[in-house]
């Protein structure tokens, strides 16, 4: 099992929308907003760092309203 973070900045206005659309995709197991330099802190609990890419590079990233991510994998 591999446990990372996606932390999600998004364009004005857009936290509310985007923490309800991130914590619905398969693979995120919590969602929060957050204060800081970005809005939403995703936690992702899948079977391999495939898995991580492939939600935060191609699911999230591609959501109407990011501006930008970073993907930190837990050791």
């Amino acid at each position: 099992m591999v446990t990372a973070y996606v932390l999600v900045k998004a364009n004005t206005g857009e936290a509310d929308r985007l923490l309800d659309e991130i914590a619905s995709v398969d693979g995120v197991t919590d969602a929060h907003i957050v204060a800081g330099d970005v809005d939403v802190i995703a936690k992702l609990d899948v079977e391999s760092p495939t898995d991580v890419k492939d939600i935060a590079a191609n699911t999230i990233q591609h959501t109407d309203g990011v501006e930008d991510t970073e993907t930190y994998i837990s050791m």
